[in-house]
C-alpha cells in the first residue's frame, strides 16, 4: 500500500451495456435465464462496480503484487438498463482500515439511477493469495478421489 490510500478517494467509471451483459449470458446453461429480458444482469452489474473500484485503488496499491478481492456487496438495482445504454458509476473510498476498504457507490445509465450500495474489498499479496487457492484445489481434488 502507498501512503496515497486514503479515505476521500473519489472516482468514476463508465462503461456502455453490451448484449453480452445481459441476463441470459448470465449463465447461458439456465433455460430460466434464456427466458428473461435482455437487460443488464444484476451479477454483471455487480462486477462493474467491483471493476471500478479496482481502478481506484490500483494507483494506490503495489499493483500487480497487490491487488483486491470483494469481501462484501450491498446494493440496489433499481431500474433496468438496455444494451447500448453507458452506465456512469460514481464512488468514494469511505474508510480504509489497514488493507481493508469501504465504498460508498452510485450509478445512472443516462435516464435513470440504477443502484446505490456499498462495497468492501481487502487488499491482498496476489502470489500468495493464488498459491492459498491452488492448495485448496489440489485438496478438494485429492479429497474427492481424483
Amino acid at each position: 500500500m502507498k501512503d496515497s490510500l486514503q479515505s476521500g478517494i473519489d472516482f468514476q467509471h463508465t462503461f456502455t451495456v453490451p448484449e453480452e451483459k445481459t441476463v441470459p449470458h448470465l449463465y447461458p446453461e439456465s433455460p430460466e435465464f434464456q427466458l428473461m429480458p435482455r437487460v443488464l444482469a444484476t451479477g454483471f452489474m455487480v462486477g462493474l462496480f467491483e471493476w471500478a473500484c479496482i481502478r481506484a485503488v490500483n494507483p494506490h496499491i503495489d499493483w500487480p503484487r497487490e491487488q483486491t478481492v470483494g469481501t462484501a456487496v450491498h446494493f440496489t438495482h433499481l431500474a433496468a438498463t438496455p444494451p447500448g445504454l453507458t452506465i456512469t458509476v460514481r464512488g468514494r473510498l469511505e474508510k480504509v482500515e489497514g488493507r481493508r476498504l469501504s465504498f460508498s457507490l452510485a450509478a445512472e445509465d443516462g435516464v435513470d439511477t440504477i443502484s446505490e450500495g456499498t462495497h468492501e474489498r481487502f487488499i491482498i499479496d496476489a502470489e500468495r493469495f493464488k498459491a492459498r487457492a491452488a492448495a485448496k484445489a489440489a485438496g478438494a481434488i485429492e479429497a474427492s478421489g481424483g
